[in-house]
């Protein structure tokens, strides 16, 4: 039984999934290279840096920026490796290059899962709530799924190695790019006179629905609030994966440009730390980019 479980990254999603995992009992390890994040768990949590969770550890999971992340402490992860130990990947990433470290570490005998997060973003991870779209060996999956399901409300498997991955980047193609057209069609109805709210109203009761319309803009931008709790940079990141998916695979794509060219706007403008939600408000100076 697992019953050590480590999580790297303590992040706006690694924070909250470290937490839950700690409150389901799990004797838990935690790391961040910012010390800040690491003081927060000074009392619920052993502060043990990778290699020393590596050996000590049953499962550890990665709440990192990327791929580059991982592959920066990797091989010494992989280097003082319990027996038992199993590897899951939570981050955003370039699928090819998750099969990458996956094969690195099947080498030495280590299973490299891949699940990318949906459901809410921050506040999804906060209440265990996310679903995780999950790449990689079956069997594996089931020797990890207590761990997975303290954090996770859905754990949906895919297929093989990279395959949560590439769920991930087509389903942010898709909730970035909803994100902007509903924010195009927010301006045009406010231009012509409509409230947003009242928008919404008629969206959330209709065909036009969807989680940027009953969450993000009711609890984002029509409260003013601006807390979304992700940065523009990672739309840029998100979306400039999913292009250059589909030019490697030779899939058709011309929404997904124009959605990178909207969020490329705002990275420009300089706004590529702001919350994304900010973007509503700063749509017309974006369009003159």
């Amino acid at each position: 039984m697992t019953k050590t479980v480590g999580v790297i990254g303590l992040g706006n999603m690694g924070r909250g999934i470290a937490k839950n995992i700690g409150k389901a009992g799990y004797d838990l390890m935690v790391w961040d290279l910012n010390e800040d994040a690491r003081g927060a768990f000074i009392n619920s949590a052993k502060i043990v840096p990778p290699p020393e969770m590596a050996a000590k550890a049953d499962v550890i999971i990665f709440v990192v920026p990327g791929s580059e992340q991982i592959d920066s402490i990797l091989d010494d992860i992989l280097s003082k490796a319990g027996p038992q130990l199993i590897l899951w990947d939570f981050t955003t990433s370039d699928p090819v290059y998750t099969k990458r470290l996956a094969t690195r570490a099947a080498a030495v005998g280590v299973p490299y899962m891949d699940a990318g997060m949906t459901g809410g973003g921050a506040k999804g991870a906060d209440e265990g709530t996310m679903t995780l779209m999950i790449g990689g060996d079956a069997n594996v999956l089931e020797r990890s799924r207590p761990v997975l399901e303290a954090c996770a409300g859905e754990l949906i498997h895919l297929g093989q190695s990279g395959a949560g991955h590439t769920m991930k980047v087509v389903h942010n193609l898709i909730t970035h790019t909803n994100f902007l057209a509903c924010s195009e069609a927010g301006r045009l109805a406010e231009a012509a006179g409509i409230d947003l709210a009242d928008m919404i109203k008629v969206f959330n009761a209709g065909n036009a629905r969807s989680f940027i319309s009953e969450r993000r803009f009711p609890d984002h931008i029509i409260s003013e609030t601006w807390d979304g709790r992700s940065r523009i940079f990672n739309l840029r990141k998100d979306v400039g994966m999913a292009v250059a998916l589909s030019k490697e695979l030779g899939s058709p794509m011309r929404i997904g440009h124009q959605t990178l060219a909207w969020i490329q706007a705002a990275v420009d403008a300089g706004m590529e730390d702001e919350d994304f939600t900010r973007m509503y408000p700063a749509l017309e100076t974006l369009a003159e980019q």
